[in-house]
């Protein structure tokens, strides 16, 4: 549920989204409180199931990390209502910026360009 991804760290299920498969140009944003997240620009098909980004927009996600029980991600969440979005990758190398940001749809809206 979205309370479960948003505000207990939950993930959605793979390839359960239609954002994953969003390609117009526009803003996704926050599901919680509608800030602005990341630009359709920086989306990309990482195959993993989850919408893909190689950077956010300024100033719109904070991260931390998340100590699992085998390993230590980082968290991605919103950096004005704290909603949980998903994680970022570093080191990955096939992006611009070296990061994929792996973020749950059910955390985001989809706003197309005018």
């Amino acid at each position: 549920t979205e309370y479960a991804v948003m505000r207990e760290g939950d993930t959605e299920r793979a390839f359960t989204s239609p954002l994953n498969d969003e390609t117009r140009a526009g803003t996704f944003i926050c599901k919680g409180c509608d800030q602005p997240l990341y630009d359709a620009a920086t989306k990309f098909k990482s195959g993993t199931g989850w919408p893909s980004f190689f950077a956010p927009l300024d100033d719109a996600v904070e991260t931390m990390p998340d100590k699992g029980f085998f390993t230590t991600r980082t968290e991605v969440h919103c950096d004005r209502c704290g909603g949980h979005l998903g994680h970022v990758f570093m080191g990955e190398g096939f992006t611009p910026t070296n990061a994929r940001h792996c973020i749950n749809s059910i955390s985001m809206k989809f706003v197309p360009a005018e």
